[in-house]
């Protein structure tokens, strides 16, 4: 059933994504903060920032390294099939 194949795509991502935010929260908390408080010092907030942006660009730079990787092995897989 292609609706339920879909669904469970959906469902799938949702919880990479969950995944994904939640390894980051734990990484960027660990690394940035000293000591909770009632508020975040500003080095704190510009090391909440930094490390989520930094965060971002390897998983996106991951991504992007194994989309070339897999178009690499379709296309040898492809030459050998000719």
């Amino acid at each position: 059933d292609p609706q339920l194949q879909r669904f469970i795509e959906v469902e799938t991502q949702k919880q990479r994504f969950q995944q994904l935010v939640h390894q980051m929260t734990e990484l960027c908390w660990e690394k940035c903060m000293d000591k909770p408080g009632p508020k975040l010092d500003s080095r704190a907030e510009t090391c909440f920032v930094n490390c989520v942006e930094r965060f971002i660009d390897t998983s996106q730079f991951i991504l992007n390294r194994l989309e070339q990787t897999q178009k690499s092995k379709s296309a040898f897989s492809e030459s050998l099939s000719d």
